[in-house]
């Protein structure tokens, strides 16, 4: 049959949705979905007759393609991936993953009304902070705490509550970018606050910040470069310094934490990280930190503090734009619980068990996924296990390496590009590495029961 002969066959669309396989689509995925999916193959198919790209074509395969663009259509947007990285707090990859407990607590609330903003005790309304504030006070040793978005949002609250249309007094070595363009000397000044930078890029003493104090002076400003390091001539004001400089002044201290973590990792072999109660024992007055980094739960920012700081910014009308909903607040304490016995903390939470689990069971799980692709995949593939390191990433710990193993893969036929793009378009999307040749698949970040899908996802190719 010609061309012409082939476009006036293409198959009409209301014909199509009486074939039974299409029939029985409508039963499992919306009209709208189907008809959108069967104009979108129709047209494919007249573009290659039309360009000459294909000579034929037979009705079972149309419906066969448009079989595949519903479900590719039925997919959410935002979906499960496996990182496949090695990078654990993979920012593009939504940070944590949320231990169990946590995604329990958000089913809880999620399929039945709750008391958000109801004190059972009193029948009377509450406040959806109480529910956790509690909680973050006794694992870090605050008066008081607040819980927002995230922490952009806790650092521009807090400038924004103490030292609006006042001076905000920091380290010039400590204006750091935190990643996605935002930069802390814009969050300053979007905040109300009018920064100072004082000392140098690698140098800042105790008079810089001192010469620098007026009667218009609002906060000293301490900001945790945990994205980045400076080696070598440095010099840094303590926590315990600027306290005692706050008080001297009366004006309050306030550290931007970044990843904040409740944890001290040196206990388990890794680099310090300042931990939250550090900075709240050596007296700061306020603590901002994240909670889907290394504390490794949802999204928000937390501020814990000096009570009469904290109650301030309660009543600032910036908080109920930034406050967290239901959901946010159920997974923070689920999170938060597991803190209450660190132990269970570093077993349960996927961020601290990835970070911290020993090297040598990433090993046999390496080998084991090794073992199922070479089961699996034809002689093409040349498929190995190496040692290799993991990042905890994040903007955190950026010179921690964590030993690890991987699996590196590479094939005769395709090149390691067309493998990448082949892994990341499959339905669950596997994102990988690439060096040299090779793919290189981390088992640090890889759940087991996601092998099948590895395996599945390189069969036939």
């Amino acid at each position: 049959m010609d061309k012409n002969g082939l476009l006036r066959n293409l198959p009409k669309i209301d014909e199509l949705l009486k074939e039974d396989k299409l029939n029985y689509a409508l039963n499992t995925s919306s009209r709208i979905i189907i008809l959108e999916a069967a104009r979108k193959v129709i047209d494919c198919y007249r573009g290659k007759l039309l360009k000459e790209e294909i000579k034929d074509y037979s009705k079972e395969e149309v419906i066969e393609e448009i079989l595949k663009e519903i479900n590719k259509k039925s997919l959410s947007n935002l979906r499960k991936v496996i990182n496949a990285t090695g990078v654990i707090i993979h920012t593009n990859l939504g940070r944590s993953i949320l231990c169990k407990e946590a995604v329990k607590n958000v089913m809880n609330v999620c399929e039945s009304y709750s008391n958000l903003e109801y004190n059972l005790e009193k029948g009377s309304r509450g406040t959806r902070y109480e529910h956790i504030e509690q909680l973050i006070t006794k694992l870090t040793g605050a008066e008081a705490a607040l819980v927002v978005n995230n922490n952009a949002a806790a650092v521009m609250l807090t400038l924004n509550t103490l030292c609006n249309d006042k001076e905000a007094i920091v380290s010039r070595g400590e204006l750091v970018e935190i990643g996605g363009s935002f930069r802390v000397p814009d969050v300053m000044r979007f905040s109300g606050a009018k920064l100072v930078d004082v000392g140098t890029t690698n140098r800042t003493h105790l008079y810089d910040y001192e010469n620098y104090i007026n009667e218009n002076t609002g906060v000293l400003l301490k900001v945790h470069t945990s994205n980045f390091k400076i080696l070598g001539f440095t010099e840094s004001v303590s926590l315990e310094e600027m306290a005692a400089l706050g008080d001297k002044y009366n004006i309050p201290v306030m550290e931007d934490i970044g990843s904040g973590t409740l944890i001290d990792f040196s206990k388990y072999g890794l680099s310090y990280e300042p931990t939250v109660q550090a900075s709240v024992k050596n007296g700061i007055d306020v603590v901002t930190f994240s909670g889907d980094k290394m504390l490794g739960g949802p999204q928000v920012g937390i501020i814990v503090g000096k009570q009469k700081y904290i109650d301030e910014m309660k009543k600032n009308q910036l908080t109920r734009a930034l406050r967290i909903d239901k959901i946010t607040l159920a997974a923070l304490e689920g999170t938060l619980k597991m803190y209450l016995d660190e132990s269970l903390a570093v077993e349960k939470i996927p961020t601290l068990y990835m970070i911290l689990s020993d090297e040598k069971i990433h090993e046999k799980r390496a080998y084991e996924l090794s073992e199922r692709l070479k089961k699996e995949l034809n002689d093409n593939w040349r498929i190995r296990v190496d040692k290799d390191y993991s990042m905890v990433g994040g903007g955190s710990m950026p010179e921690e390496k964590i030993n690890t193993y991987v699996v590196k893969i590479k094939n005769s036929v395709y090149k390691p590009v067309q493998l990448e793009e082949i892994l990341r378009k499959n339905e669950t999307p596997i994102i990988i590495r690439i060096s040299k040749d090779e793919i290189i698949m981390d088992l640090r970040t890889i759940y087991d029961k996601d092998f099948e899908i590895i395996v599945e996802a390189l069969k036939d190719k």
